[in-house]
């Protein structure tokens, strides 16, 4: 049999961003929020087991690493009509980000020391939940096109 050319993984990947492409736009928020969700949720868990770091500062890391996940895939994506890049872009977004983890971690403390759940389902369910306005905010401020 023939070897895969690294022009059929190229064409691979083409495929599945223009499937991605395709999807409505909540769709692919969803998709990038989930997969930034998803990083974001591994890295708590992963640096919280491997080096018992208390859950809200492990949080702290989860959220930076998952940033770049976010950004990237709604600025290649879900926002990429817009063509809204660059620093000043990913300012207003970090802004959004911060303002959204701000309510993620007391959300997320209320949680933990409040109801005593679970640091790693709690969080599932806060990631959830400030979605919401995360969309609301990047839609129609962070990635909203700028005119000349």
């Amino acid at each position: 049999g023939s070897q895969p050319s690294a022009r059929s993984g190229m064409t691979g990947w083409r495929l599945v961003l223009q499937r991605l492409q395709a999807l409505p736009q909540l769709l692919q928020f969803i998709v990038v929020g989930g997969s930034a969700a998803a990083t974001h949720l591994a890295t708590v868990g992963v640096v919280v087991s491997l080096t018992g770091m208390p859950p809200l500062w492990a949080n702290v890391l989860g959220f930076l690493v998952a940033f770049i996940v976010s950004y990237n895939g709604h600025a290649w994506l879900t926002f990429s009509a817009a063509q809204a890049r660059g620093w000043p872009t990913v300012a207003r977004f970090f802004a959004v980000a911060c303002l959204g983890f701000v309510a993620n971690e007391t959300l997320y403390a209320f949680a933990l020391h409040g109801l005593h759940w679970h640091y790693f389902w709690s969080l599932a369910g806060v990631l959830v939940l400030v979605a919401a306005g995360t969309f609301v905010l990047s839609k129609f401020w962070a990635f909203k096109a700028r005119t000349a």
